[in-house]
């Protein structure tokens, strides 16, 4: 396939040493990768999706670059010798951290006349119609200018309830929020291998095409450095929602990141599974928190599963949990199985006095503002077992 807009994510282990702080020669040597991958005339290699072509294309390129390594950064400055596991000295060390990571970039890219923006995101930002569109637009417009868009997670005003939990995941999303060709996960590893790759007899996977691919196979959870959040899990977890929105990825080490952008027989090559929904709807399902919870009666859990109606007052049961309009919810059934996920139109305390009304007698009592649906159906997302 030809690449022409690719997201490539880099782990803290790629760009930190173990006690914290950057290794400007890491980053630089990253950079140098970055910037011949956005010009024309790279490498190609025969196709791995068969009859030609090849993983990257030829011809100008525009890449986005998730980065970890804000708390990282901060560590050493703040005299921390590990990562905290408390929630406000992470967003200390980050904000320490953020500033340094971006100036570095800004620095190393400034050799080859590369400007550099940077995106800070949270999931609340992204489930949320208006801020999901002004992300779009930025980094489109970031692109359609030539800059580096430089993402990461905005850890210093992030906390538990409305975190993406690794940068990972959040790299498939933005791959999908830009309408990205590729997707290059860059880490300490080289690939998913069929076993422990510390130990012989073991190999890397070369291609997935589907979670068949690797139902034998028991996937690691830490990485080497301990400087970051994610492992291996977290990557194929990644590769898996890309995936499955119609983008290919490339999971290997950061030392071959060359060789991942320019189509070369590196790490581990996951096919696209999928074709593309609607943005919202993926971050919704990956990336949101739920507030609380509906409880639906059978006829609607029926309606909102298979003809995929909007949800309506009438169909509710009860509700549970403290949250406002425009806030994530999940919808339940009887049994109190999670089947959908969606943006709520009302405060939870306005819910009680809607359970089991019809649009019409609410606003014929209430007013025309309650003659709306609970949850919309453009608002909604199935979750599948």
């Amino acid at each position: 396939m030809d690449a022409h807009r690719i997201v490539v994510k880099v782990g803290s282990s790629s760009l930190t040493t173990a006690s914290g702080g950057l290794d400007a020669d890491r980053v630089d040597a990253l950079v140098d990768v970055l910037a011949k991958a956005r010009k024309p005339g790279a490498a190609r290699r025969a196709s791995v999706e068969g009859g030609g072509g090849s993983r990257v294309g030829g011809g100008e390129r525009e890449i986005v670059l998730v980065s970890s390594g804000a708390i990282a950064a901060g560590l050493a400055p703040l005299g921390l010798r590990r990562r905290p596991k408390d929630l406000a000295r992470q967003q200390a060390a980050a904000s320490v951290g953020q500033g340094l990571l971006v100036a570095r970039y800004t620095a190393s890219c400034a050799r080859y006349g590369i400007r550099v923006g940077q995106v800070l995101l949270t999931s609340d930002d992204m489930s949320r119609r208006s801020h999901h569109r002004n992300a779009s637009r930025t980094l489109d417009k970031l692109l359609a200018m030539g800059a580096l868009p430089v993402v990461n997670e905005n850890d210093t005003v992030a906390t538990d309830e409305i975190r993406f939990g690794d940068n990972d995941r959040l790299a498939a999303l933005v791959a999908h929020l830009v309408r990205a060709d590729l997707l290059v996960l860059l880490s300490d590893v080289d690939g998913v291998y069929d076993g422990d790759p510390s130990r012989p007899g073991t190999s890397r996977i070369a291609e997935v095409r589907g979670p068949a691919d690797l139902a034998h196979v028991d996937i690691g959870s830490t990485g080497k450095a301990g400087v970051g959040t994610g492992g291996m899990v977290t990557k194929v977890e990644a590769a898996r929602i890309a995936a499955a929105a119609g983008i290919p990825v490339v999971l290997t080490s950061a030392v071959h990141a060359a060789d991942a952008l320019t189509g070369g027989d590196t790490g581990t090559y996951f096919h696209s599974t999928g074709k593309r929904s609607a943005d919202r709807l993926l971050w919704l399902q990956h990336a949101s928190a739920p507030q609380g919870s509906l409880t639906l009666d059978d006829g609607a859990v029926r309606a909102v599963v298979d003809r995929r109606t909007s949800l309506l007052p009438a169909g509710i049961a009860a509700v549970e949990g403290d949250f406002t309009a425009g806030d994530p919810v999940e919808l339940r059934d009887a049994a109190g199985r999670a089947v959908a996920r969606g943006l709520v139109n009302f405060d939870a305390k306005e819910i009680p006095q809607l359970i089991g009304r019809s649009t019409r007698e609410l606003a014929r009592e209430l007013g025309p503002a309650y003659e709306r649906e609970v949850v919309h159906r453009d608002d909604l997302v199935l979750l599948h077992p």
